[in-house]
């Protein structure tokens, strides 16, 4: 016989970003919890607002299934005297078990025969589990900051004012530190007739209680209530409301009663930049924007309240207020920002610090100013690097492209690229981006603009924050990528030279999300440059941060270890850069056989990377794949415990025909698979491949690699290491 589970915790408001994670805990404790006590049911479904924390299992079954379990005794020979009759060792066991002489049985260890018994266990009533599971589900750390309150032991991430717990229609009397469990639950803070609380006899007295009370529990409904009060509220000034779906998100676990409503703000406001605008009701209001069929804002906002107040008008006129303040303040920072040029606000970084062991926000700006134009000039698309290009050159008003008169498209794009990684910073010192940290960069391509920089350099500034979360926008323009590569590798580097190296729960300058980030770029865009040359100049740059215990080298500096820091930084860095390309691609559905055999090859074209293994991939399906795969690890093998002969193969040296046979295959297709690699058509490469497989079998077959005469066996190692060279290219 089975029934549900009703479960809800009541407590103070709980902050938004906390509801959904901590119902995903709690179903996935409770679902694991009943499974491994033998408790079957049909379905575990959660239910949050900001004042609870609901659960119904359904299906839930009245008792446990029985069991059986094997219990261990002593070994045998101390099981058993030497005439075989049982030991007191034995039969204390078999007391303590309520097992007879005849439940006996062995079982090998690996160090000898041990008696052991089958013991049937009975199940226990689910109701009499539940106290144990339901307050071990409450302090199953649900949330990631807990508080305790009062004189009370338990935490929870609000005080706690109500517990409430049925199985069918029995309640569970269950205690969680100093709160028991009751018959009652409440409806809505404000809305609520009831404010003694509802009594509940069921589940669904329980949903009707709480309908009644002006609480929607269900988070969807929520959601949808409020994206049709939003889009019936913006079409009623003519106007279409602002997509913005994490909002939504965020304000469903605000409210447990959401009403829609609209208010204004003066038409004089809409001169300021519209982000500002919205960032200034979403951010601190948590308002959403409405927008004509253009997309240019309109004097309006809208917000949910968790009300349903009489008077509405004055709800209205308490965000309008609230609203008007902000946004007086948003102007007053932006004319007083506008009034200073951009290049001076440059200038300010030099009195940020960006981390007290790297340096001003200014120092970094020229880091990877430098490593920009590195990265611009190695992939072609740049003037090379001179001793002139420094930052205060890229500063200066001869440094602007709009006052570059040369014809050189290379010259012109270094000037793009410098001018806009100096400037990238530059709005960090205003104080639009002091009152709204989420503009930056934004800001930073409204003021370029306005001070007549080029649109080049101003995208340029917006986009080197991108992309800002996993599968986010990424930069459409070619200096802005660069930029934004070159800013976050300088970062990474720099972090791990002074040791702030991510651990499993830190990560406190995010360094695995802007990894990512430089990841994703490369992986969509054109720029040429493998990612060893690129940590490598970002390390040697920062040669005077790393932290070392120097000590002399000839003429380099290395650390106590005889390393170069440089390499010892650059080679750290590149295997944080390799783990996070693994779980990208397997996060992509990539197999990790696949992954690894490209990833143990040069792997630094992140792009071309990512190609090798797709051709893999598809290669799979090929009919000679497996025995390829064999014959190349076999030639591998063999080449790792003998040595790679550092010479060419000679054919006049060649004994078998197997030998020449391989030689002239291998001859043959060397030239097209070089061909098929500058094309990065790996696909074809390893068709190509797959040709050499029957020679090479033949050759293992009939060929001794190891023979007595040296000559013959150097030059046997040096065939199977110019085939060897034919897919090391795409993996190992």
């Amino acid at each position: 016989m089975t029934k549900d589970l009703l479960l809800e915790v009541g407590c103070e408001e709980i902050p938004a970003a906390f509801v959904p994670k901590a119902l995903d805990i709690l179903e996935d404790f409770v679902s694991r919890k009943f499974t491994s006590s033998r408790l079957a049911f049909s379905s575990v479904k959660t239910f949050g607002t900001p004042r609870r924390l609901s659960l119904i299992v359904e299906g839930l079954e009245a008792g446990q299934e029985d069991a059986e379990t094997e219990v261990r005794g002593p070994k045998k020979e101390a099981a058993y005297d030497a005439d075989g009759a049982p030991t007191r060792a034995l039969e204390g066991f078999l007391r303590g078990q309520g097992a007879r002489i005849e439940d006996v049985k062995f079982t090998d260890t690996g160090k000898g025969e041990q008696v052991y018994v089958t013991k049937k266990i009975k199940g226990e009533k689910t109701e009499d589990i539940l106290p144990e599971i339901l307050s071990g589900a409450l302090g199953a750390d649900l949330f990631k900051k807990t508080m305790r309150w009062g004189a009370h032991s338990v935490s929870f991430a609000r005080p706690v004012h109500w517990l409430l717990a049925f199985y069918g229609d029995k309640q569970i009397d269950f205690e969680f530190g100093h709160i028991k469990s009751g018959n009652k639950t409440f409806g809505h803070r404000f809305l609520s007739t009831r404010s003694a609380g509802i009594e509940i006899n069921s589940i669904d007295s329980y949903l009707a209680a709480l309908k009644g009370s002006k609480v929607v529990l269900e988070p969807d409904e929520r959601k949808r209530i409020i994206r049709e009060g939003l889009k019936a509220k913006a079409e009623e000034v003519g106007g279409v409301l602002l997509a913005d779906d994490a909002l939504v998100e965020e304000v469903a676990y605000l409210v447990e009663y959401p009403v829609v409503v609209r208010g204004e703000f003066e038409a004089e406001f809409l001169k300021l930049p519209s982000d500002i605008i919205i960032n200034a009701g979403r951010e601190h209001q948590r308002y959403f924007s409405i927008v004509d069929a253009e997309g240019r804002l309109l004097p309006y906002f809208l917000t949910v309240a968790n009300t349903e107040a009489k008077e509405m008008a004055v709800v209205v006129k308490g965000n309008e207020r609230v609203l008007r303040a902000r946004l007086n303040d948003a102007k007053f920072y932006f004319d007083s920002d506008i009034d200073v040029p951009l290049v001076t606000h440059a200038e300010a970084l030099k009195g940020v610090v960006f981390q007290k062991k790297l340096g001003t926000s200014y120092e970094k700006a020229e880091r990877f100013t430098r490593l920009a134009l590195f990265v611009g000039a190695t992939a072609g698309i740049s003037a090379a690097v001179t001793d002139e290009d420094t930052s205060a050159a890229f500063l200066s008003d001869g440094a602007n492209p709009t006052a570059y008169k040369g014809s050189d498209p290379l010259q012109s794009m270094k000037l793009i690229i410098g001018r806009a990684a100096m400037l990238a910073k530059a709005d960090l010192t205003t104080g639009v981006v002091g009152e709204f940290p989420k503009l930056q960069g934004v800001m930073g391509g409204v003021y370029a603009a306005r001070s007549e920089e080029t649109l080049d350099v101003s995208r340029a500034i917006v986009e080197h924050y991108l992309p800002t979360a996993s599968g986010g926008a990424l930069p459409e323009s070619i200096p802005g990528a660069i930029v934004s590569i070159a800013d976050k590798l300088d970062t990474i580097v720099g972090c791990f030279a002074v040791g702030l190296i991510p651990t499993g729960t830190q990560d406190p300058y995010a360094l695995r999300r802007q990894a990512l980030g430089i990841i994703a770029i490369l992986s969509n865009s054109d720029i040429d440059v493998p990612l060893d040359k690129m940590v490598a100049h970002a390390a040697t740059l920062l040669t005077d941060k790393i932290e070392v215990s120097p000590v002399k080298k000839g003429d380099a500096i290395a650390d106590d270890s005889g390393k170069n820091p440089v390499e010892e930084v650059t080679a750290k860095v590149l295997e944080f850069f390799k783990e996070r390309l693994r779980n990208t691609l397997l996060g992509d559905g990539l197999a990790f056989d696949s992954i690894d055999s490209v990833l143990s090859a040069p792997w630094y074209d992140i792009s071309d990377a990512t190609r090798r293994i797709r051709a893999i991939e598809k290669f799979k399906a090929h009919p000679s794949c497996s025995d390829l795969v064999v014959a190349f690890k076999r030639v591998s093998n063999i080449l790792k415990k003998a040595g790679s002969a550092t010479v060419e193969p000679d054919a006049a040296l060649f004994v078998e025909d197997e030998e020449r046979a391989l030689y002239e295959i291998s001859q043959k297709v060397a030239p097209r698979i070089a061909e098929h690699s500058k094309a990065g058509d790996y696909s074809s490469l390893l068709e190509s491949l797959a040709s050499i497989k029957e020679r090479t079998d033949a050759f293992f077959d009939n060929v001794m690699v190891m023979a007595e005469d040296e000559a013959v066996r150097t030059n046997r190692l040096a065939l199977l290491g110019s085939v060897r060279s034919l897919y090391s290219s795409i993996a190992d």
